[in-house]
Parts: C-alpha cells; structure tokens; sequence
C-alpha cells in the first residue's frame, strides 16, 4: 500500500519562510510526477507547483519567486519552500505523486492528507 505523508506548516506572520515536506512510502516502483496543491474552504483545489522525475518545475504565477519545489528521488521526498508568505497564501496544503507500484504495475494519482498553513497579517 502506498502512502503519502506530509509534515511542516503551522502558522506565520506575513513575510516569514515555511518548508513543507512529503514523503512517500509502501510499494514503490516508480515516482512520475509530484506536485503540491492548495485548498480554500469553498474554493477548487489549485496547483501551487509541480515536479516531474526529470526536467522543468512549474509554479503557478501567484507563488512564483517565492516558493521553491524540490525533491530528493532516492528518499522519495518532495519538498516545498515557501518564503516571503502573504496571508493569501493561507490554505490546506496537500502533496501528490503519480506513483506505479510494485503490484499492479498501474500509475495513480495519490494525496497527502493535507497540512494547514497559516499566515497571520
């Protein structure tokens, strides 16, 4: 069974830094994509930024700058840098991985339970 599992976030006050991290576990054959998104209560999850296993980030243009993707393939962790914080940015934070496991040899799409982040004008 694959698992994500997120850490960090909490609270801040404008202008501060915040690192998140997402690190996956269980029956990995291969990690494609990951990519971290962020929910409002009320409003549709959006992508903040996004890996693939080789090539280019991409951010979404109200983090650009500001926020760093990363993510370390040989813990199976991805992490997310979040310096220069405005209180928009406040919302439930949540990781992704496109995953193939071992068993099925089938890649889906799995989530982290989701972190709160907080910042405080």
């Amino acid at each position: 069974q694959v698992q994500l599992v997120e850490s960090g976030g909490g609270l801040v006050q404008a202008g501060g830094s915040l690192g998140l991290s997402c690190a996956a576990s269980g029956s990995i054959f291969s990690i494609n994509r990951m990519g971290w998104y962020r929910q409002i209560p009320g409003k549709q999850r959006e992508l903040v930024a996004a890996i693939p296993s080789g090539g280019n980030t991409n951010y979404a243009d109200s983090v650009k700058g500001r926020f760093t993707i990363s993510r370390d393939n040989a813990k199976n962790t991805m992490y997310l840098q979040m310096n220069s914080l405005k209180p928009e940015d406040t919302a439930v934070y949540y990781c992704s991985a496109d995953i193939v496991d071992h068993g099925l040899q089938v890649q889906r799409r799995y989530w982290g339970q989701g972190t709160q982040v907080t910042v405080s004008s």
